[in-house]
């Protein structure tokens, strides 16, 4: 027993003492210096900075077509790439400058038509997705949409 525990204790001290070579002698200083560019190079990122996030066309009538411009810039520091933009119908058109830069301090805009369809009440959502630190930015439109004029309702007979 005596020799088993005088053994493990003699390799563990073997291996204690060849493993004295420092870690730090290990680092290479170009590897340091491309790592320290590659973070530098992640924060700089674009931020979409709007005038504004919704629009409200007021009351319409059903079918009216209504468009409106929803104008952003690029705040940040390195350029801004719309990749996308979705409404949450088919009735709402977004048109964006898709995969064209738009330097830091440069502006831009996104034209929305919305075909005035629905009744009441309607709010619709577009996603703009841009490389930004969030990735997709949020706008809405509303409106309250009246019935068509002259638009009648079932035919009612007369009263007995």
């Amino acid at each position: 027993m005596r020799r088993i525990v005088l053994g493990l204790s003699l390799v563990a001290i073997v291996s204690l003492v060849s493993c004295k070579e420092k870690a730090s002698n290990k680092i290479n200083a170009a590897n340091v210096e491309v790592a320290a560019e590659r973070d530098v190079a992640a924060k700089n990122l674009p931020v979409m900075s709007f005038d504004k996030a919704e629009h409200d066309f007021g009351t319409i009538e059903q079918g009216a077509a209504q468009e409106t411009k929803f104008k952003f810039t690029n705040t940040g520091n390195a350029p801004l790439i719309i990749t996308n933009a979705t409404s949450s119908c088919g009735c709402t058109v977004p048109e964006y400058p898709k995969n064209t830069p738009i330097a830091p301090g440069e502006s831009g805009e996104l034209l929305v038509k919305f075909n005035g369809s629905g009744q009441n009440q309607v709010t619709k959502s577009i996603t703009v997705s841009a490389n930004t630190e969030k990735g997709s930015e949020i706008l809405r439109i509303k409106a309250f949409v009246n019935p068509k004029t002259g638009a009648s309702t079932a035919a009612i007979g007369p009263v007995k």
